[in-house]
């Protein structure tokens, strides 16, 4: 039953970055999504093992996606620690792809299809567990949004102000997510975090009566049941950034939840690109105060955490909306009072770069932030918490799922595919009406779609497809329960596999990373290994496998360059 269009309203979650207000203080009609144009149909279909734990990395595995060229190795010798500590929770090498930018959707589905679905490689080894490394111009997001359908998929990416990668905060985050794994906390529960932005527009208003509100007290309810391991539920209540920043700031790890509007450009655009990387994203506070990555960097805040953080651009921004072509035919027809024209100027430039947000990064770098944060990679509607018959009832699951995965110590990766499998049904809800209505035409027969219910779900579809994870997909709430035995007491971080069963076992005496009883190699070989993973034009693994040795010894090798450069290899 469709909803009537006075009681739905497309409520958009943007601010402008100068005047510091919402875009649309009252949204756009219900009407206006009738207009969207078909979307290209995406496969929702997932290749995992369902009968098996999702959060068995032994089970599931995971693999690192890599930008091809010496960037790309840099990356990987960045992230080294972090690539040791699934290796030996996985108990095999990790498979390293490299990839070409700028990949589109079909291109992306051919490489899914020839590298990680490989009929000559066992099924049981084919990766569940994605990590990209890089900004959207290194892997495209057409690349992420693709391999997200079959795949659980997480994107690390840290940048310096002018655009250079930030090698330095690669390798803070991975010793951050390896710490936390190996030492755990005194923990057993998390902390249950809720916050909406104070401004008084309908956009949070919505996020508060429709997925704020009923979601605490369904978690209350959850917690008082026994049926929610959570150790506190709370509103945090807050209009100054410092106040939301104290509220992160508890050693018990916590899940955050936050509604507010994301900064777009002002009316006047962005005075440059580098301004745009900068402040595109942060959140608008309440009395017009904003959370930035200048205010973020090096902040306590949701230590060893997880954030949902819903917002436009949240997560960064696309090439390409999909909403451009919807709001330029809007705006062409000077449709709704030139609100269209407003939203369209907020859309990336043509000729601009797509980006990862800066907030989020300054978030992941902080060896006291959170471990993985999700959020929107385009125009955040209320959509993704509201029913898709019709708008003005709740459906604040489609959020409170994934909340609750992270809550009960699921990886972050199987929290974001709770609310992806809601998009994959919208998906295919959305695709079948097109089906029928062409069946219809084609058999001569009236179209017996209906044109309102296909509009809500248009919305719902690339609302929910916009959600992305920053951070490694296998990261968890460092609980007790979940803290991992056997690391190496001789260097922390540093877990090498032994020879026989895959078991993690103390690195050598040497610090080289060689498991005990592992074969004893000659410094040249080890030397032009080092020196061929730098040069970045082979794949680690064809230079451990030309090594005869593993992946984490490898790694082990480059560890002891970085600490002491060839007269430690010499070693």
């Amino acid at each position: 039953m469709s909803a009537p269009d006075g009681d739905s309203r497309l409520d958009l979650l943007l601010a402008d970055a100068e005047e510091r207000r919402p875009v649309l203080d009252e949204g756009l009609p219900g009407e206006a999504a009738q207009r969207g144009p078909r979307p290209r149909a995406q496969d929702s279909f997932e290749r995992k093992r369902t009968d098996a734990d999702p959060n068995d990395l032994a089970i599931q595995r995971w693999a690192v996606v890599a930008p091809r060229g010496r960037e790309g190795s840099q990356l990987l010798e960045a992230i080294a620690p972090l690539i040791r500590l699934r290796e030996a929770e996985q108990g095999a090498p990790v498979t390293v792809y490299r990839v070409p930018p700028d990949m589109d959707a079909r291109e992306a589905a051919a490489w899914r299809e020839a590298e990680c679905w490989r009929d000559d490689v066992p099924e049981d080894e084919w990766p569940y567990y994605l990590v990209l490394l890089g900004n959207l111009h290194h892997v495209s997001l057409e690349f992420q949004h693709t391999i997200a359908g079959s795949a659980l998929v997480g994107r690390v990416q840290f940048e310096g102000a002018a655009g250079e990668v930030d090698l330095e905060s690669y390798a803070a985050y991975a010793q951050k997510v390896v710490r936390f794994a190996r030492e755990g906390t005194p923990e057993r529960s998390p902390d249950m975090l809720f916050f909406v932005a104070p401004d008084g527009s309908t956009a949070t208003n919505a996020g508060e009566t429709k997925l704020v509100g009923p979601s605490l007290t369904a978690v209350q309810e959850g917690r008082d049941k026994g049926s929610l391991p959570v150790a506190s539920v709370r509103a945090i209540d807050a209009e100054a950034t410092d106040e939301l920043l104290a509220a992160g700031a508890s050693g018990r790890p916590s899940v955050l939840l936050s509604v507010s509007h994301g900064l777009g450009p002002p009316r006047r655009g962005f005075r440059s690109e580098e301004e745009q990387r900068r402040r595109q994203g942060a959140l608008l506070l309440g009395r017009g105060e904003v959370l930035d990555a200048e205010r973020m960097r090096g902040q306590r805040f949701l230590p060893g955490g997880l954030w949902f953080c819903m917002a436009c651009f949240g997560a960064g921004t696309p090439s390409t909306s999909a909403y451009h072509a919807w709001l330029s035919q809007l705006a062409k027809e000077g449709a709704y009072g030139g609100k269209a024209e407003l939203v369209l100027q907020s859309l990336p430039a043509p000729g601009h770069r797509p980006f990862v947000a800066a907030m989020p990064q300054a978030a992941l770098a902080s060896p006291e932030g959170p471990l993985g944060v999700i959020g929107h990679m385009d125009l955040a509607w209320t959509y993704s918490f509201a029913s898709a018959s019709n708008p003005a009832e709740s459906r604040k699951s489609r959020i409170l799922s994934a909340l609750r995965a992270m809550a009960r110590g699921s990886r972050a990766g199987v929290a974001l595919g709770t609310l992806l499998r809601s998009y994959g049904e919208a998906n295919d809800a959305l695709m079948a009406t097109y089906q029928i209505e062409a069946s219809a035409r084609a058999e001569g027969r009236p179209d017996p779609t209906d044109r309102v219910d296909r509009a809500h779900l248009w919305m719902l579809r690339n609302d929910l497809r916009g959600y992305v994870l920053l951070g490694d997909p296998a990261a968890r709430l460092p609980l007790r329960q979940s803290a991992l035995p056997g690391l190496s007491p001789e260097r922390p971080g540093a877990i090498v596999l032994s020879p026989r069963a895959g078991e993690p076992t103390p690195a050598a005496a040497s610090g080289l990373g060689r498991p005990s009883g592992a074969e004893v190699v000659s410094v040249e070989l080890v030397v032009a290994a080092v020196d061929a993973l730098f040069g970045g034009d082979e794949t680690p693994r064809a230079i451990a496998a030309r090594a005869g040795v593993s992946l984490a010894t490898l790694w082990g090798w480059v560890d002891a360059y970085r600490a002491g450069g060839g007269s430690r290899l010499g070693e």
